[in-house]
């Protein structure tokens, strides 16, 4: 962690204040959403967007709490402030309790994690493993099928593990959203089956914006040579990350609609003032 001060529960207090009961049964079992902000250079990215998606998540887990969206955005602002930190990722951990006045939401800063300039240039490998995420469209603490496979991604060498269900469908990375592109079509998995990303939503967004079709289907892992290229977006970044390699199957190239595609969102990025708007 970053910073002098924490907010735990809508009280601003010192980082080694932030103490947790070890008795929590709900925080051992995973009983929690979680939300990761990008604050870059004094603007905070999608704030508002973020947490109405951790208040989402929480509703589909049956989490009942007591904190409001407005009233968490204040905080959001007083955090930076107090800390004085212009550029992290700020991460908001929302745990249950079985009495409403135990529920925990922390909002803590972290050192900002940026890809690597060599994968936009050269893209990213990645492996596939299968797995289902339970809750798929809340971004829960259930996080051990993740991260289980993201060690396993690290451990050979690639950026991360894409997730294929029951019937062999690429769903999602273990912190990314995954697309196929043909040309200057998008191909997404079905929205249901994905948690829906909050750069998700603004990438489809530019890419309709700049004459793209986009496509909502299935994407079958045997069939990954039929498309040009593959890429991914995740919340720490600002730009798309273009897929070289899926397991054994290698992309020729990056393809030309691709670059288009990313220097296109890179473009809207920086020019959004943190705030999306879909009109």
């Amino acid at each position: 962690m970053v910073g002098k001060f924490i907010i735990k529960s809508g009280e601003l207090i010192p980082i080694e204040k932030a103490t947790m009961s070890l008795g929590n049964i709900e925080y051992a079992y995973g009983f929690g959403v979680y939300e990761t902000i990008k604050l870059q250079n004094d603007i905070i990215y999608f704030a508002k967007d973020h947490v109405e998606r951790l208040i989402k998540s929480a509703e589909q887990i049956g989490l009942v709490h007591r904190f409001i969206a407005s009233k968490l955005l204040e905080e959001l602002n007083l955090l930076i402030s107090k800390n004085g930190i212009s550029s992290a990722n700020i991460k908001m951990l929302l745990i249950g309790a079985e009495d409403l006045q135990d529920v925990e939401l922390f909002i803590f800063m972290l050192n900002p994690l940026y890809p690597s300039k060599k994968l936009y240039s050269e893209g990213a490998s990645v492996i596939t493993i299968e797995y289902e995420r339970l809750f798929p469209k809340a971004k829960t603490l259930n996080m051990l099928g993740s991260y289980l496979a993201f060690k396993k991604a690290k451990n050979s060498n690639c950026y991360d593990a894409l997730f294929v269900d029951k019937n062999g469908n690429i769903t999602e990375g273990t912190r990314t959203n995954f697309f196929t592109m043909k040309e200057k079509t998008i191909f997404s998995p079905p929205e249901e089956k994905v948690l829906g990303g909050i750069t998700r939503k603004t990438l489809l967004y530019v890419a309709r914006k700049n004459n793209f079709k986009v496509i909502e289907r299935e994407i079958p892992r045997k069939d990954i040579a039929k498309y040009d290229g593959a890429f991914l977006t995740t919340s720490i970044s600002s730009k798309i990350i273009p897929v070289r390699k899926i397991d054994d199957f290698d992309f020729k190239e990056i393809s030309l609609d691709l670059k288009l595609l990313s220097d296109s969102y890179s473009q809207f990025f920086k020019n959004c003032g943190g705030k999306f708007d879909e009109k």
